[in-house]
């Protein structure tokens, strides 16, 4: 088999595939309790509240006196949706915006990358850090809310730095502003650069994506990987003399149909997707070339590359059953996200203080099945996506249009500054609570000791 490799070949113009936050009605979010564990919490009392969090209300203060400024940059950002790696008004809208702040130091077209930057506040340890994302997708602009992504981060960070300053904390912010999310992985450009590791030694990693699912802190994504797959066989007379060719539809067909069978025997988690991008010429032409792009997904890692060598094996049994030359492309692959359970808890507990729709339980966690470049970060330095729900007309979801028209609304604006101070009160946690940290960093050493297997969720996968 001929097989050529090459990451993110794609242009994401044609691979709006990005993070997606979308409630599932056949998932549980939450394990039922059993009927003695119901038994023992109706006979015990509930736990004594804790006091709210030390620099919550500084945070939320200094948050709500940001609106008016946060608003326009904001609404920018929705009204003029760019594609990944072009997002120009966005580059400028946030990073003139930045320039503007005291104390901050603002790198733009950071990394070679035109619409990547990088703002930094404050030197020393621990470092914290916030991505900013803000491509949208083709044809129906913020339906993935990463003007909210943008937002929430720039929000956090300045508060964060905030925070430092008065208390004279010793640490330091960094805003990474992260193209092409929506298929071009920006962050692992950023990563592959040295940007979080090497140059600037980041200690967590912060982030939140709005979808419509409840409010969780403890959200996973899928490990992913997309490829092309093209079929090389031979042109004849597809009614004179068949015989002669070879027919590289039916290669592609064959495939798809063992793919089909394949997914009677995948586990839960698993994900197999594809379409037929190129099927032939004419009809009475024995097919010399056909091409499709597919999809594989799973919980972990080492899942996806068990099933990823069950999928290939589906591809080179139709070149075998027709002769037909196989060649497959990787255009691109995010990891699965590991959350880090020290940072959502603190996180948690400042999200949970400020009235929202609905509390995180402390032990929440959310599966998502969508795949983002987060993951990739996670598995370099620990992380935390929170999702945030946006309430949508007739509850569309993520890449649609109406969510779109949703992460435009003073609404959705709001809940992502409500998300942006519980991001901020849990890196200044990580700067300022005695023993934070550490716990930070042994919750990251534990999920990576396994890494192939883990999936943040407080237990090995059984694979």
């Amino acid at each position: 088999m001929d097989t050529s490799v090459m990451s993110f070949d794609l242009d994401p113009k044609d691979d709006p595939e990005g993070f997606v936050m979308v409630d599932r009605p056949d998932q549980t979010h939450h394990q039922p309790p059993t009927a003695v564990e119901s038994r023992k919490s109706r006979r015990c009392e509930p736990p004594p509240k804790l006091p709210p969090p030390v620099y919550l209300t500084e945070i939320s203060t200094y948050i709500d006196n940001l609106t008016t400024s946060l608003w326009p940059i904001n609404k920018t950002i929705h009204d003029n949706p760019e594609l990944g790696f072009d997002e120009v008004i966005a580059h400028e809208t946030l990073t003139a915006f930045m320039e503007t702040q005291p104390g901050w130091t603002v790198t733009r077209s950071a990394y070679g990358m035109t619409t990547a930057f990088v703002a930094i506040y404050g030197s020393g340890s621990p470092v914290v850090s916030f991505n900013a994302e803000m491509d949208a997708l083709p044809g129906i602009g913020h339906a993935c809310g990463h003007n909210l992504i943008a937002t929430a981060s720039v929000a956090a960070a300045l508060a964060t730095a905030y925070i430092l300053s008065k208390h004279q904390l010793p640490a330091k912010v960094v805003l990474f502003g992260t193209p092409a999310e929506e298929g071009g992985g920006g962050k692992i450009k950023l990563l592959n650069a040295g940007a979080y590791t090497r140059d600037h030694k980041i200690d967590i990693s912060l982030i939140a994506h709005p979808g419509s699912v409840p409010d969780a802190a403890m959200v996973t994504t899928t490990a992913y990987v997309r490829f092309r797959v093209e079929y090389f066989g031979r042109e004849a007379h597809a009614a004179a003399e068949p015989w002669k060719g070879i027919n590289a539809l039916d290669a592609l067909i064959t495939a798809y149909n063992g793919l089909s069978v394949l997914r009677q025997q995948t586990m839960a988690g698993d994900v197999i997707q594809g379409h037929i991008t190129d099927g032939g010429a004419a009809p009475n032409i024995i097919h010399a070339y056909a091409a499709g792009v597919f999809v594989v997904r799973s919980h972990s890692q080492k899942r996806l590359d068990e099933l990823l060598e069950k999928v290939e094996a589906c591809f080179r049994a139709g070149a075998l059953a027709t002769g037909a030359t196989l060649r497959m492309t990787r255009l691109g692959a995010y990891r699965n996200h590991v959350p880090n359970r020290t940072i959502a808890e603190r996180y948690a507990r400042y999200f949970n203080e400020l009235d929202p729709p609905t509390r995180i339980r402390e032990d929440q966690n959310e599966e998502s099945f969508a795949s983002s470049d987060q993951g990739d970060v996670s598995f370099a330095v620990p992380s935390l996506m929170p999702g945030f729900a946006i309430p949508t007309r007739d509850g569309a979801g993520p890449h649609t249009p109406g969510f779109a028209e949703a992460s435009g609304t003073r609404e959705a604006f709001g809940r992502c500054l409500r998300v942006a101070k519980g991001l901020a009160g849990a890196a200044v946690d990580v700067v300022a609570v005695d023993g934070v940290l550490e716990r930070v960093k042994e919750d990251w050493r534990r999920g990576m000791r396994d890494k192939e297997e883990y999936n943040g969720l407080g237990e090995d996968v059984a694979v």
